[in-house]
């Protein structure tokens, strides 16, 4: 494998910090060639310090100053601002851009990415999820690879290695369950923000976590697995499966499955994506299934988790109405986790954005990121 220099957009954050790990553990395989975040500015500048990309950036301009002070005389460029994000999405030094901007945000750089054709190993879900044609259509046009990072998708991508998609009967997403998995619907109405943050298998960010307790998170999947795979919505079944072993598994049309096995840590699949298509013997963690002794499966309480109903509606609808589940989901999380809405208010304000919106079935970017922010603010004013 040849020497790869890797973008990482958000690396401050969860994904960032682990690819960051990954790097610092391949150097003879692996190095960083750009750096960015929301604003962090400390621990970003550490970030620079130790891996010594050519550019850093930090999307919130007003603390461009103090970046730049922490890394005078290191040689390292310093962007500011959602350009300066941008331009480090297409940093000719590298040779893969991972995409793990959260939210919306990470929409414009990922597409910038792909249009000057870069390899992106994409680990935020919104940019296929809110503008999955446009996303697609623009790396046929240009050529770009786009590798999936998440665990599910990546144990998909991992399946159908060497398969054609005409030899697909069914995508099946698991779901660990979130926090939430057994107890009764009508109980949830009291959970905390410290509670729906308290995921059993998985460590993740805050809005993520969230959208595991709500199964948010998997409907989001299902969504992008669709754009991702070319596999129709009715083709694509989640279950729950509590010990986060099983990844995801691919049905064949002659009634064979192949399930991807591994240990619910990220490292693994941000590996793979950043080394692609070899598998450099770097074990992080391994599974012994003995000592498991058991792997369970259950198909989802949607009663218990409409988002994951809501999610496959807004993606059957198409056009716009992704975009627009995706920001009333945004915003409707960050309620919850200020204290403002009680947490089965979530799939509530995210209903009343969907029945509010109009979908355009071909929509321009412009048009998705409008739909967006129509979700956003349904979701607030129902809040109200």
């Amino acid at each position: 494998m040849e020497f790869r220099r890797v973008a990482i957009l958000g690396s401050t954050g969860s994904i960032g910090r682990q690819a960051l790990e990954v790097i610092e553990a391949l150097p003879d395989r692996l190095g960083v060639a750009a750096l960015t975040a929301e604003r962090n500015v400390e621990r970003l500048a550490e970030q620079a310090l130790r891996f010594r990309p050519d550019l850093v950036a930090i999307a919130d301009a007003d603390r461009a100053e103090d970046l730049a002070e922490r890394l005078r005389g290191t040689g390292i460029a310093v962007a500011a601002g959602r350009e300066g994000v941008r331009r480090a999405a297409v940093a000719p030094e590298a040779g893969i851009v991972l995409g793990a901007i959260s939210g919306v945000a990470g929409l414009a750089p990922v597409l910038d990415a792909v249009r000057a054709g870069k390899t992106v190993a994409l680990a935020n879900k919104e940019p296929l999820v809110a503008a999955g044609s446009i996303v697609m259509e623009e790396a046929r046009r240009s050529g770009a690879r786009i590798l999936p990072v998440d665990s599910e998708h990546s144990a998909i991508f991992q399946a159908l290695r060497g398969f054609e998609v005409r030899e697909v009967a069914r995508l099946v997403l698991t779901a660990s369950g979130g926090p939430f998995r057994g107890r009764p619907p009508g109980e949830l109405e009291t959970v905390t923000p410290e509670e729906a943050l308290a995921h059993p298998t998985w460590e993740m960010g805050p809005k993520v976590t969230i959208d595991s307790a709500t199964l948010m998170n998997k409907g989001l999947e299902i969504i992008e697995a669709h754009w991702l795979f070319g596999v129709p919505y009715d083709r694509i079944a989640v279950l729950i499966h509590p010990q986060s072993v099983v990844h995801s598994l691919v049905e064949f049309v002659d009634g064979t499955m192949l399930a991807h096995l591994g240990a619910p840590d990220m490292r693994l699949p941000i590996q793979y994506a950043l080394c692609y298509p070899e598998r450099p013997p770097r074990p992080w963690a391994t599974v012994d299934l003995a000592a498991l002794g058991a792997l369970t499966f259950e198909r989802p309480d949607l009663q218990r988790f409409p988002c994951l109903a809501l999610a496959r509606r807004a993606g059957e609808a198409g056009g716009t109405a992704p975009a627009a589940l995706n920001g009333a989901n945004e915003e409707a999380v960050a309620l919850f986790l200020a204290g403002r809405i009680g947490f089965t208010q979530i799939p509530a304000l995210i209903e009343a954005a969907l029945e509010a919106h109009r979908p355009v079935a071909q929509p321009t970017l412009d048009q998705v990121l409008t739909a967006d922010q129509e979700g956003r603010a349904a979701a607030r004013r129902h809040a109200a």
